[in-house]
This record gives C-alpha cells, structure tokens and sequence, in this order.
C-alpha cells in the first residue's frame, strides 16, 4: 500500500447555475420533477445494508400542493433505532481505523456526484419537498452540500497537518480520533445541505451517525442517502431512521455509547436535549459533544445615510427568499424616519410586482408555500391578530390560502412598539415587522437592537458612513454571529463566511469550517522519548 502525505484538491465554490429559460440545466431540472411528481416513492430506513419497510408509512406531499402524494416512508419502532445504534456501534470498529484518504475519497466523490448526475434529482427533490424555487434550491441543495463536502475536506487535512513543536531527543505528535462511541444527527427541513452535512461532517473525521431527518424533508434526504452509497460510505457508516422524535431521541440518549449530538432546528427542542443529555450524563462513557444551531430573530438596521433602494432589496430578499423560513431570515427591521417612506414605497413595489405564491414548477414565482399546515396556521394567526392590534399596521400583504398549498402572501407589519410581539417572536414565514425610530435616536436603537431578542443568529446595518458603520459594529458584538454590513442578512457561503451564532441561537461552532469539524474528534497527544533517561536525580540535586 502506498504510504505518502497527501494533499487534497484546493476547495473551490461551486458555481451556480442560472437556470434562464432555453438553458440545458433548466430543462433537466424541469423534467425531473415532472418525474418525480408523477411518481409514488417508497422510502424505507436505512440501517446497515438492509433496507428496512415496517409497513407503518406516513405520506409525502408538496407543501404548494397538498393533496397531491408523492410518496411514503417507514416508521421506526424502538427496536429498530436500538439495531442502527448497534449496526453504527459494529461499523465503527472498520470505519474509524480506515486511512483519511480513504474517508476524503468517498466525499470527494459524493460532491462530484451531485455536481453531475445527481444534481437535477436533488434539486427538483428539494423543489417538490421544501416548495423551494430553483434558485433557494440550486444555491442549498447543490451549491451547498458541494461545498460542505469540498471544503470539509480540505479542513480535515489541514486538521491532520496541525502539529505540536517537539524538543530535542523528543518526537511529539497528535493523532485527531473519532469520538468514542456514535454521533446523534437531527436535521431540518429547510436545507438540504444542511441534512447531508449533519451525518457527513461527523462520518469524514471517522465517526459513524445515527440520522434522524425532518419528517417534512424526506423526501430529499432519500436522495443524499442515494448520494453517499454511490458515493460508497460504507454500510452502518450513516444509519437513517425515522419516526416519533420523542422515542427516537430518548433510545438514542439512553446508550451509554452516544458521544456527540448534531443538531440544527429550533432552539426549544435544542434546549430540551441539552437537559435530556444533563439528565443521563452518568449513563455515558465520554462526556457528549453537543452541537447546535437553532433559532433567529434577525434584524436589518438602516443608518440615516443609507442608501433607500439597497435597503429596501435586503429587506424584501432577506424576508421572502424561501418564504422567510431561514434561521437567517430577516424579520425585525429598523428604519430611521428620513427614510422610511421611501424604503417602505419600494418595498410595496417590489412585493407588488411578486406573483402570487404558487408551485416552484412555475419559474417565474418569487415565493411558494410555507412547509406544513401548522406552520400556515402559526403564520396567519400572527397576521390577524396585527390586524387587529392597534399598535401594528399591515402595509403590504396580509393574505392567506391553503386550499391547495400553504400559501402566505409575503406581509410587511409595520409598528409603533419596538417590543411588538413579531419584533420579538421567531415566525420563520415570509413576515417582516419594521419599526421607525427618530433619526437622532441611532445610539439609542443600535442597544435597542442588541436587547430585544434572546437570539444572536445574524443581522445586517446598511450605512455609507463608517463612522456609523463602525459604531454599529461595535455595540452589536455579542446580538450576531454572522454580521453584514451593507447586505441582507442571508445567504452565507461555505469557505467565505462560516456561519453560527451564539445566545439562543446555538453553540457558535460554525457550520462549513474547521471549528466544527474540531468538534468530532478527540485528540490523542504521543509523546516518544528516543533516549530514555537512567538516573531519577536532577541537577538541582547535587552537592
């Protein structure tokens, strides 16, 4: 076997498609849709190398087309989570003794996978599952995931390449290994990068995952797991179940071999894991790595000497873009009253100039439909009580429809109290409250920004002056873990801006970069002496 240190190819971003009309792209994602929306797929767990079918299904629909099945998938019993945790358990005993670069090929080629053959399937999977337009699932379900697996990779050699000094007649040397034990995976149902990332992460640095996917993205999390077995991790690397959270969790969290827990969702569920775990920690062998991304409260804060029109395209991008359920999302904003006629006026217009919400199969939509009914509910139960409350206008917007899909016309509340309850609540829809407040009274609303929300996710000021800009950046220090200056607070590139946020937005270790994948192993410092010492005295000791 060849022995070498070897360097893998420099990550580049992958480029992203634009999916005009007439271009090849745009009619192979077209196609596959079409394919898939005619089809009833039957998804069952992945446990080993068995595919596993209770019988127990839940359906699959579109979220813009709810009536319409596109599938199934299995239910866990508790039996079946206890066997992934042993088939994970059985795996690891190969998985983490294979060489690096065995583990870098197999993800390498995951990312070429979806580069090529894979990419319209796991674009139009994301568009029929998540009612993702093409461009959110280009930029998520390709892009993305390209790009947490390339860069990843490049992170994990330059993890292995991270050495101490050795002195003389000394040779130090750390070995980075996988956790002791198996990692929890729990994803979401809004990107898809996101749910092959979870697994994926963990699994290149040697460990092996129990998966639970977001029962609203299974569909697309079918397939990753295509993906990654073509791909070729092996059998028992990523083992797939799903089913009731509650059973699922409390089995995973009961073994004393479960060593790391890998989350993005919502930070309620995040903090009651973080108990659960508290609660067991005498069950396990190690002390569990817990990793979480979870809610955001996001905010745009307007200097009075921005720029109108570029606030105004944050705000609407940043709100509406995948119907605000990013973590990311803008949704609280902060306008100076100079300003605020004329960012509100282009604001009006651009939503004016929307289609109304439909189905992404329609390239021309800006926005779709939110994910399930109880989020549609949430949502309109917001936009009535703004309605009636009188300290909230609604000045764009304020519709709602599920008779077909889960539709939320994309709404602008706009209040006179900055403690307003969707100033301060996380909606995740396309719902964006602005406050207006006295130009002179920036100092005043930069602390105000930074006291409202639990959360510190991300969060964007618009100035053309740096004095402010500077200003902003500092008070704001501790209310963003992604901070933009003079751009909407989404859309965070792997490899550029590393993305996680702290307070109640999780545990800060930065999807997309080596903080995070620090996080899955557990160093081993060997120290070798060439020459060992034959005399216990010291010099110190002499006459």
């Amino acid at each position: 076997m060849g022995k070498g240190f070897f360097h893998v190819p420099v990550a580049v971003n992958e480029p992203v498609k634009s999916y005009a009309p007439g271009t090849p792209e745009r009619e192979a994602v077209l196609k596959q849709y079409k394919t898939y929306y005619n089809a009833k797929i039957d998804v069952p767990m992945y446990i080993g190398g068995e595919e596993v079918r209770t019988g127990n299904t839940n359906t699959m629909s579109p979220p813009h087309d709810h009536q319409h099945i596109v599938g199934q998938y299995h239910l866990a019993e508790k039996q079946h989570v206890e066997k992934a945790i042993a088939t994970a358990l059985e795996a690891r005993k190969k998985w983490a003794a294979v060489s690096w670069e065995q583990r870098a090929s197999i993800f390498m080629k995951a990312a070429e996978l979806i580069a090529g053959p894979y990419r319209a399937k796991i674009n139009a999977a994301t568009m029929l599952a998540q009612s993702k337009t093409i461009h959110q699932a280009e930029i998520d379900a390709a892009c993305e995931l390209i790009d947490f697996l390339r860069f990843n990779v490049e992170y994990m050699s330059q993890i292995y390449g991270e050495q101490p000094e050795s002195s003389e007649g000394i040779w130090n040397r750390v070995e980075y290994r996988p956790l002791e034990g198996f990692v929890y995976a729990i994803t979401p149902f809004n990107f898809t990068a996101i749910s092959g990332n979870l697994p994926a992460s963990a699994a290149m640095m040697g460990n092996v995952v129990v998966w639970k996917p977001s029962d609203s993205q299974i569909f697309s999390a079918k397939v990753v797991v295509d993906i990654f077995k073509e791909a070729g991790v092996p059998d028992g690397v990523i083992n797939v179940v799903y089913g009731d959270p509650v059973m699922i969790t409390d089995t995973v969290l009961a073994s004393p071999d479960f060593s790391g827990l890998h989350f993005t969702g919502s930070t309620f569920v995040f903090k009651e894991l973080w108990k659960k775990i508290g609660a067991n920690i005498h069950t396990y062998k190690t002390y569990p790595k817990i990793v979480g991304e979870t809610g955001g409260k996001d905010f745009i804060i307007a200097h009075p000497s921005s720029n109108p029109k570029q606030v105004a395209t944050a705000i609407v991008r940043g709100a509406f873009e995948f119907q605000g359920q990013k973590c990311s999302a803008a949704s609280r904003v902060y306008l100076p009253k100079s300003l605020a006629d004329e960012v509100l006026g282009h604001v009006k217009e651009d939503i004016a100039s929307f289609n109304k919400p439909g189905s992404p199969e329609d390239m021309s939509n800006f926005v779709t439909a939110v994910i399930h009914e109880g989020a549609f509910d949430k949502l309109a139960s917001y936009i009535d009580q703004a309605k009636a409350d009188k300290e909230a206008e609604i000045i764009a917007g304020g519709s709602y429809d599920k008779s077909k899909g889960y539709f939320i016309e994309p709404t602008v509340i706009l209040t006179t109290d900055s403690q307003y309850k969707t100033m301060t609540t996380e909606l995740f829809g396309p719902v964006v409250t602005v406050y207006v407040y006295e130009d002179a009274d920036w100092q005043k609303t930069l602390e105000l920004v930074d006291t409202t929300s639990e959360y510190a996710l991300t969060g964007a000021v618009f100035s053309q002056d740096r004095y402010a800009l500077e200003e902003a950046t500092r008070a704001l220090e501790n209310c963003a873990g992604n901070f933009y200056l003079n751009d909407k607070p989404t859309g965070a590139v792997v490899g550029q801006q590393p993305f996680g946020g702290a307070r109640a937005s999780g545990t800060n270790d930065k999807a997309g970069s080596m903080q995070n994948l620090l996080r899955w192993v557990s160093p081993r410092l060997i120290k070798e002496t060439f020459v060992p010492s034959t005399d216990y005295r010291y010099p110190f000791m002499g006459e």
